[in-house]
């Protein structure tokens, strides 16, 4: 699979809505981890990120103009002991339970299927990252209807040991722009990570589209110590 460079990726589409990155920085001493969430309507794009404990959760940017938080409103990302659960709805939740009750990444998802929001379906897209006595390794999985139908859902985890230097894994949930929304295709794209946490949070926010944009969250963990570091940009302020 070509190695693509994630600043193109994101330029070249002006909607691939939710998107979850995670890899291993260039020196390979880091974890890194990114997640984004765009919107074409108003109350999509009435959000912003805040900090919540060790992980982070959406909320709305003006509560008098929220119409339906059942989709919008939830913890994007979770830490439970050394994982980080990374996800674009609820099932975060679902994950950590389940993890919190011994079961694996994958079985924690059974319960779950893509969003109930017709016609398009939203996939349901995850990652978790393990970091132990200064290994590491992660794992994606996308829960989708099957080419638009909802009759069915296709299920796939892709897991990812000892992850190669300035590399990543890069899942999002639209092909492109369209009406109904494009599921997301294939096996996450190979893409370069690069740059300290403040230059790769820049890189990514300016390569989002610039109407569609709303919130980025980034974490970089260290390897060797889990300790991390976060940055957040809301496009309201």
């Amino acid at each position: 699979m070509k190695l693509l460079s994630l600043s193109e990726e994101l330029k070249n589409n002006s909607y691939p809505g939710r998107g979850i990155v995670i890899g291993k920085s260039a020196d390979g001493k880091t974890a890194v981890t990114a997640y984004f969430i765009m919107g074409r309507s108003s109350n999509s794009r009435n959000r912003v990120f805040v900090e919540d404990g060790e992980g982070i959760r959406t909320q709305a940017f003006d509560p008098s103009k929220l119409e339906d938080p059942s989709l919008i409103i939830y913890a994007p990302v979770r830490v439970l002991g050394n994982k980080t659960i990374v996800t674009n709805g609820d099932q975060t939740d679902t994950i950590y339970a389940g993890m919190d009750r011994q079961q694996t990444f994958e079985q924690s998802l059974r319960c779950r299927e893509f969003e109930p929001d017709g016609p398009n379906y939203t996939p349901r897209i995850s990652g978790i990252m393990h970091i132990e006595n200064g290994n590491y390794n992660f794992a994606m999985s996308i829960l989708k209807s099957s080419d638009g139908n909802p009759e069915s859902c296709s299920r796939f985890t892709y897991a990812y040991e000892k992850p190669l230097c300035g590399e990543g894994r890069f899942i999002h949930t639209y092909m492109n722009d369209g009406n109904p929304l494009p599921s997301f295709e294939g096996e996450p794209k190979r893409v370069a990570i690069e740059g300290d946490i403040d230059s790769f949070t820049k890189n990514v926010w300016e390569s989002l589209n610039e109407d569609n944009k709303v919130s980025l969250f980034v974490r970089f963990i260290d390897i060797g110590t889990g300790k991390y570091e976060t940055r957040i940009v809301n496009k309201n302020h």
